[in-house]
């Protein structure tokens, strides 16, 4: 759900009311340690335990605009770090130090506590601006609608059907002028085009302009023409048009570009774990984060960090250095002792400015350290360029170089997972596995890269027409397989059946000639079948059976064979 600026600084400046009144609390507490410190000067727990408070105060005032408080607890810190270098009969001067620094803050803290309202009605949270991605959603479902615009309405007609086939609405105007009444009654996402109306005497590219006027944003425009010459595309290009396309149009390559344009895929948001012992100051950098549409999930207590972690399944953990009874360095190491969790970056987030210390964390397996305060737009930059390199390296273990799709080890694991789930929550679920058609015929008669074409049509197809809860991979070779959680034997046919429909309308160019192509599958499920293994046997012998009795067809473990 999108924050909107004001609650986002009503939000934090609860956040900063809440910590001072805390305040008082957090400085008693620093004075306790102080007391049992001159009685017990070498116990070295003391001297952690007060580092880490006024380590925490230096940082969380900063964040919440409280500089004189931070700079009074930076002072602190500074005599606390100088304690191991002061000699025996020197620990006097370094106590009275001390003194003077925790009585500062005791005054700071009760000059603050006093002031709250008057302190939060001057506050301003941190000035940034980042408007977190929408969704367009309706019904679950997201709904792209693209208009062709062509006087040679047979060859538009077929060209939005196969568009269609991809999940797409389209609609087709064979004018200008009707196109125009379209658009003001409903924006689409994106405008195919004809360059020129040879029978009306009209420039395609100058209706741009008057579209542009109904709509702004202007949907993204898709120019068509027979003409290859600079000068037209050229035209194009001035027209604001986004691609050119020769005709006839290579389908494939159209709805790629369309993809592309609307921003079909939206990536999911990146996740991010924050570990830190300060509910206001964790909570403080959550909500800059989901500003910007990424998700958080807080953790104030470090012993349960490991079955968070295989929970939640982040894309980044973000962690304070200094916390009680476990130390970032120490809960860095042991997130890394696990093998699922090797690779996963790891960022410190504290005001430790010492360059040493900085770079020891690092040597633990930490990817970057950040120092309290930091700015918003510098905390969303660095958390998204690690996370997004994390989903990199995922999606490279786990995806199709070719399709995108999962590859054959990923659709394993997420049969035995989602089959656990259907198990548990007494749910059907069922499989589904695809084979092209004579696929070996395509690849022999029009070349490999063709047959790589056909591939990725089919893959887009499957990607875009089912549920953001089902899992599609590629198997290996022309072989497809689909997961549908919550689906009975009977829903999950009719939906691939009419996957294969649709599949067959698709016109593949080979140069000058144009061919279609179809595939056969076979569907089986739990609680038939109740393994990995024994469903996809099943689903095996399905997919076979169709291939027997003629291809081009789907077939069930209920049907007789």
């Amino acid at each position: 759900m999108e924050m909107r600026a004001p609650a986002l600084k009503d939000r934090i400046k609860r956040l900063r009311r809440t910590y001072l009144e805390k305040l008082p609390e957090t400085v008693n507490r620093i004075r306790a340690l102080l007391v049992r410190l001159r009685t017990a000067p070498d116990e070295e727990s003391i001297r952690d335990d007060l580092y880490r408070l006024f380590h925490n105060i230096k940082g969380s005032a900063a964040s919440f605009g409280l500089d004189e408080l931070s700079q009074g607890a930076a002072a602190g810190e500074n005599v606390i770090r100088a304690w191991r270098e002061t000699s025996p009969h020197a620990r006097d001067a370094t106590l009275n130090a001390l003194e003077g620094c925790v009585t500062g803050l005791e005054m700071l803290s009760f000059r603050l506590h006093t002031d709250t309202p008057d302190l939060l009605n001057s506050f301003e949270s941190p000035p940034f601006e980042i408007a977190p991605p929408g969704c367009g959603c309706d019904d679950g479902n997201v709904c792209y609608r693209v208009y062709i615009c062509d006087d040679e309405e047979e060859q538009a007609q077929q060209l939005a059907t196969q568009i269609a086939c991809f999940g797409y609405v389209v609609r087709v105007y064979p004018d200008p002028e009707s196109l125009r009444e379209a658009v003001i009654r409903e924006a689409p996402n994106a405008i195919i085009m004809d360059i020129m109306f040879p029978g009306k005497g009209i420039d395609g590219t100058t209706q741009i302009d008057t579209i542009k006027r109904i709509r702004e944003p202007a949907p993204a425009i898709i120019f068509l023409s027979a003409r290859r010459d600079f000068d037209a595309r050229l035209k194009s290009v001035l027209a604001g048009g986004k691609a050119y396309f020769k005709k006839p149009v290579s389908v494939t390559e159209l709805v790629e570009t369309l993809d592309n344009l609307t921003a079909r895929y939206q990536p999911e948001p990146f996740r991010v774990l924050i570990i830190d012992d300060e509910p206001e100051v964790a909570t403080f950098h959550s909500l800059i984060l989901e500003q910007a549409g990424m998700q958080t999930r807080l953790l104030y207590q470090p012993d349960k960090v490991l079955e968070t972690l295989a929970e939640y399944n982040p894309d980044l953990v973000l962690m304070d250095m200094y916390m009680p009874e476990c130390s970032g360095r120490d809960l860095s190491q042991l997130i890394r002792q696990v093998p699922d969790f090797i690779g996963l970056p790891i960022v410190f987030l504290s005001s430790e400015t010492d360059k040493i210390t900085q770079v020891s964390a690092l040597r633990v397996g930490a990817e970057g350290f950040l120092t309290k305060p930091i700015q918003p737009e510098d905390l969303i930059s660095a958390v998204a360029l690690r996370a997004e390199r994390m989903r990199i390296l995922r999606s490279l273990m786990t995806r199709d170089s070719l399709t995108g799709l999962f590859n054959h080890t990923a659709c394993s694991q997420f049969l035995e997972s989602l089959l656990s789930t259907a198990r548990r929550e007494r749910r059907p679920l069922c499989l589904a596995m695809i084979d092209v058609d004579h696929f070996k015929k395509v690849n022999d008669t029009y070349g490999h890269p063709v047959g790589d074409q056909v591939l990725v049509a089919l893959s887009r197809i499957l990607r875009q027409r089912l549920r953001n809860s089902d899992v599609v991979g590629r198997y290996g070779g022309e072989e497809f397989a689909v997961i549908l959680p919550d689906s009975t034997l009977d829903q999950a046919t009719q939906v691939v059946d009419q996957l294969r429909q649709d599949f067959a309308r698709i016109h593949f160019n080979a140069g000058d000639q144009e061919f279609t192509c179809t595939f056969s599958g076979g569907v089986a499920g739990f609680p038939d079948y109740e393994t990995g293994a024994t469903i996809r046997e099943a689903a095996d012998r399905m997919l076979y059976a169709a291939k027997r009795q003629g291809r081009n067809r789907i077939i069930q473990t209920r049907e007789a064979v």
